[in-house]
Formats: C-alpha cells, structure tokens, sequence
C-alpha cells in the first residue's frame, strides 16, 4: 500500500490527472460523443480552418425607421373641467337629487330640477338632463318588457329593467354628489 506522493505543481496552472483517473482509462484527450469512434472528427462545431460564424444580429440598412416627424404628440394644456371650477354644494344636492328623485316618480322628478336650474347652473342643468334621458331610456325598456309579459319573458324583464336601473342610479347619485360628471353607460340622449 504505498503510494507514490506527486510533488505539487511549480506553476498556478491546473493539474491534470493520472490517466488511469480519467474515465473510461483513455487518456487526458478530447472527450469523445455518444456512439462516436476514437480518432474521428467530432460533428459539433465549425470544422477546423473554417471562417467565424457571423454574428447573430446584423444592424438594419440606413434609411428605415420611424420617420421625423410622427410618434405621440405634446400633451396639451390642463383644462380644470367641463364647467370649470368644482361645483357648490348646492349643485351638487341638486344634481344628486335630479339622480335620486328618477327611482321615486321615473322622469317628473328630473324634469322638474332641469326645468328649474338650467338657467342657474350649468353643471345641474347637464346632470338633470342626463338623468331624464336614462329616465326616458327605462321608461322604453319598462314598455318593452310590458309588452314582452304577454309570452311570459317580460315577467323576467321588469324586475331586470328596475335593478339596472336602481344600480346605475345610485352610481349617478354618488359621483355627482362627489361634484363628477357622470353618464350612463346606455341612455338615449335626447334633451341636452
């Protein structure tokens, strides 16, 4: 059992091992491929002598690219609103009830604010007409699904056509009591 101590290397350079070390007991050589002979050329790689593929991104020609010119524009100036400053708070309450006064007595209740403040208030003036368009708006849907209760749908129909509009109403409410400007997803706008 005596075994023969290497001396250690002189250089930095890694040492290589016995050959009897190396797998297989071939030697400190290329590593050979699955199912390929000793002393054949292995099939990866450029062959020896051959020129260096050539790089994989090539730059485009002058000449293309976005014209001058073209892209996204300058953003324009801030516009504070469509009725300018935020509105009081009394156009608000007025604007929320035009909304709300829709689910107790349908369009009378729109009508009657826009009637009154169209004048006096632009932001009123706008949220009361919006709310008796949808007003208008359910009022067909209402006719729609009486009509349809004849074939038994519209029995299906009215409870819909009032939840829709008990939702959508509420929203109003709440965004025009905020001071926004809502709108109704689906109003036929007939008054302005």
């Amino acid at each position: 059992m005596s075994q023969d101590p290497q001396p250690p290397p002189a250089d930095d350079s890694p040492r290589q091992p016995p050959p009897s070390d190396v797998p297989g007991g071939q030697g400190s050589g290329p590593q050979l491929g699955y199912g390929q002979q000793p002393g054949s050329r292995p099939d990866y790689g450029p062959p020896p002598g051959s020129m260096p593929p050539p790089p994989r991104h090539v730059p485009p020609p002058p000449g293309y690219g976005q014209p001058p010119g073209y892209g996204y524009p300058a953003a324009g100036p801030y516009v504070p609103g469509r009725f300018g400053p935020r509105p009081g708070s009394d156009d608000t309450t007025m604007a929320m009830l035009s909304h709300l006064l829709g689910l107790l007595v349908s369009w009378v209740g729109p009508l009657i604010i826009y009637l009154m403040k169209k004048d006096e208030s632009p932001y009123v003036r706008d949220q009361a007409a919006e709310a008796l368009n949808f007003q208008i708006t359910m009022f067909i849907g209402y006719m729609i699904a009486g009509v349809l209760t004849v074939v038994l749908i519209g029995l299906l129909l009215l409870p819909l056509v009032w939840i829709v509009s008990l939702i959508f109403h509420i929203q109003a409410a709440l965004a025009t009591n905020r001071g926004e400007n809502y709108r109704y997803p689906f109003a036929i706008r007939l008054i302005t």
